[in-house]
């Protein structure tokens, strides 16, 4: 049985990196906008795909449908960590796990109880005037009719997530680099690992007990020490409340 492998792997090591991607907050009910059904959805009440509604250029162009878009598609105020996070968090407090590097920008990690995340698309939790630099939550934006504006100084509110046609966030980056080259073991979930420069980084990872956990194959699954197909969640909750 799988799990019982990924079970024996994590009683056997000491530096665990997670790797994970919109796979780890589907099971949360937070839909993936890469989805066929969120491409339809986008392109069918906005006349544009996922891509273009979240690229820089949109936003400073069109800042009224991104906010529209942005508000209805992307925040999920009332959503809970589920049992991949939950289980994530446990390994953390064990010692086991160094870092959660992740795709998403729901900080539902954090909401779990995990404390080094490496938040490589930034979080919708943060939010920053683009004149004056303020920083504002989540409630005001989501409190703000249409666009969000500061009330300071009325610049427009931008989310602090990193939008297509923006690069990473450097530090983020390499800090990610460096607990992935340095992992003992690599556990990469939920992530079909075809978004770059964030894909690239299971390159970095040398070790000998990569995980791929995902529930359709990726190019990377015959590099894979265990290859687990199906839910993150159960996965890692069978393996990680099955350790004594």
């Amino acid at each position: 049985m799988s799990y019982e492998a990924l079970k024996d792997m994590i009683s056997k090591s000491r530096n665990i990196v997670f790797f994970g991607g919109a796979g780890v907050s589907t099971e949360s009910n937070i839909p993936d906008f890469r989805s066929e059904s969120g491409l339809y959805a986008a392109k069918t009440k906005y006349g544009f795909p996922p891509e273009e509604l979240l690229s820089h250029s949109f936003f400073v162009n069109r800042p009224d449908i991104f906010y529209d878009y942005y508000k209805n598609c992307m925040i999920y105020k009332d959503a809970a960590p589920n049992s991949a996070h939950i289980a994530l968090a446990e390994l953390e407090r064990r010692g086991k796990l160094r870092a959660v590097v992740t795709q998403n920008i729901d900080g539902l990690h954090q909401a779990a109880g995990s404390v080094n995340v490496l938040e490589l698309h930034g979080s919708v939790h943060r939010n920053f005037c683009i004149e004056c630099g303020r920083f504002f939550g989540l409630d005001f934006i989501i409190n703000s009719d249409g666009v969000p504006k500061c009330p300071e100084c009325g610049g427009i509110i931008k989310p602090d997530v990193v939008l297509y046609e923006e690069p990473l966030d450097a530090a983020v980056l390499d800090a990610a680099m460096r607990y992935i080259r340095d992992a003992e073991m690599l556990i990469v979930g939920g992530t079909s690992l075809v978004v770059y420069p964030a894909a690239g980084l299971i390159r970095y990872y040398r070790g000998n007990k990569l995980v791929l956990i995902n529930k359709s194959p990726t190019q990377y699954d015959s590099t894979a020490d265990l290859l687990i197909s199906g839910s993150i969640g159960k996965a890692l909750s069978e393996a990680v409340f099955g350790l004594c």
